[in-house]
């Protein structure tokens, strides 16, 4: 089994929401022109229902189909495996390019040994509640949880209605079960998921919003459908949680700090090692011509992970460009915006 580290940053985009596009509902006989569609029209991710006829009573496809759809793109794929026994199966899933996979605490299995496995080979893990079961059911996972998800619809078939009651009650409570991550953890909402719910998931902190059946409507614009959706959920964040304020987009970059090399590259270890992915950059208010190990570097990180990068970093940040400052005479104060060459 291949090992891959996730990529960073998943896809350009100026929005906080992002859009998991189902191709549950998309032409089964072409599934090859459905995904390679879906990221033309702007869909961040491609999300793979896999069904095995038992956990549930519907029959979609498996790991041979998804290594084949692979090759025809570069987005992440996010697998959701509605299948009685994941574990019996996950390697080849991992195989097929799933970048995330999410499997359901209804399982009559052990779970803890699929999510270890699908962490140990650098993907995001998940588990996923129907819209009768408790998150309380999580608890016992948390530690190893990258994604929660949360239907809102009985999971089987496309095309159902939303259940809003079901939203109201787990999604914003689901956050607290990645309260672990520095970096990266998402609530996943699947089911109903359209414009017209699409304000409210995003008032209750959703980070991914599966959508299926709305993008593949006879007709209908999927591009403007993508945007639309997208746009509706970062309005219900900005005005329902958010005071008023724009959400942070998922992709802006921040310069944390500005140091000489070694002490940039310690900084970055460390900050990597917490789960907040970072970049090195020369910086560019130093001359261009002027050594690399004498120059500052600017260590560029999320937006959104700002504050907690400050809270457990900015005393070590601190230290480190006192220790700077004294061995080559000059201050090296953390920049703000992020701009560089890269190295």
């Amino acid at each position: 089994m291949k090992r891959r580290q996730p990529t960073f940053p998943e896809a350009p985009s100026t929005s906080r929401a992002r859009i998991a596009a189902s191709i549950l509902d998309a032409d089964l006989g072409n599934l090859a022109h459905a995904v390679t569609r879906a990221e033309r029209e702007g869909a961040d991710r491609i999300h793979l229902d896999v069904m095995d006829g038992h956990f549930v009573p519907n029959l979609t496809f498996g790991p041979r189909t998804i290594k084949a759809l692979r090759r025809r793109t570069r987005i992440p794929f996010d697998a959701h495996l509605m299948i009685a026994n994941p574990a019996r199966f996950i390697d080849e899933y991992l195989d097929a390019g799933c970048d995330s996979v999410t499997i359901h605490v209804e399982i009559k299995e052990e779970i803890e040994p699929t999510l270890r496995a699908i962490r140990a080979a650098g993907r995001a893990a998940g588990l996923c509640v129907k819209p009768k079961t408790p998150l309380s059911a999580l608890e016992p996972y948390r530690q190893l949880l990258d994604i929660v998800m949360v239907m809102t619809v009985e999971p089987g078939f496309g095309g159902q209605a939303f259940m809003t009651d079901v939203a109201k009650a787990k999604l914003l409570k689901a956050r607290e079960l990645l309260s672990h991550k520095l970096h990266g953890g998402e609530v996943h909402v699947d089911g109903g998921v359209n414009r017209d719910s699409a304000e409210l998931i995003g008032s209750l902190g959703v980070d991914i919003l599966v959508v299926g059946s709305a993008l593949w409507l006879k007709g209908r614009d999927m591009a403007r459908e993508i945007r639309l959706i997208r746009a509706l959920a970062d309005e219900g964040y900005q005005y329902g949680l958010n005071d008023g304020v724009p959400p942070i987009p998922r992709d802006r970059m921040v310069t944390f700090a500005s140091l000489p090399r070694p002490q940039a590259r310690t900084l970055r270890e460390e900050i990597e090692g917490a789960g907040i992915p970072v970049l090195l950059f020369r910086s560019p208010k130093d001359p261009a011509d002027m050594d690399d190990e004498l120059r500052r570097w600017d260590l560029l990180l999320p937006a959104s992970a700002e504050a907690a990068a400050k809270e457990r970093f900015g005393r070590r940040r601190a230290t480190l460009t006192r220790t700077a400052g004294r061995s080559n005479g000059s201050s090296a104060a953390p920049a703000t915006e992020a701009t560089g060459q890269p190295a």
